[in-house]
């Protein structure tokens, strides 16, 4: 029996020149890529470590509708940043889209690829997932 797999990409030249997807969707799980904040249109990437959690979620975002889902979908989230002191100041953008959902979370001080990433973010979802009662 094959499962189908759905192959997302956000246009990053990251993806092509690696060898991943942005997202894969298989029996209704979405599994997002780690993803930093690159504005994937322009290719730039803010120095605020705050705009670039920001945009980490807005990429991630448009990868779970492209898979028919939303953030409130997402059941487990990695955060991974090169300075842990990073992290606080964080926290207030990721309680506004993370807050009600209330996903399993990790966080991970490591180095990342490039040394203008500050924070990088994986989520696994389940689509209909919704919100916690």
């Amino acid at each position: 029996m094959t499962t189908a797999r759905t192959l997302i990409s956000s246009g990053s030249a990251f993806e092509e020149r690696i060898g991943y997807s942005r997202a894969v969707v298989v029996d209704g799980w979405v599994h997002v890529s780690g993803t930093t904040g690159f504005d994937y249109r322009t290719m730039t990437i803010s120095e605020d470590v705050v705009e670039q959690a920001r945009q980490c979620l807005r990429n991630i975002g448009e990868a779970l509708r492209e898979a028919g889902g939303t953030l409130a979908d997402v059941v487990r989230v990695t955060y991974m940043l090169p300075d842990p002191a990073d992290f606080e100041p964080c926290w207030p953008t990721l309680r506004e889209h993370f807050g009600d959902i209330r996903p399993a979370a990790t966080m991970i001080s490591c180095r990342l690829a490039d040394p203008r990433m500050r924070i990088e973010i994986e989520v696994t979802a389940r689509l209909g997932g919704g919100r916690a009662t």
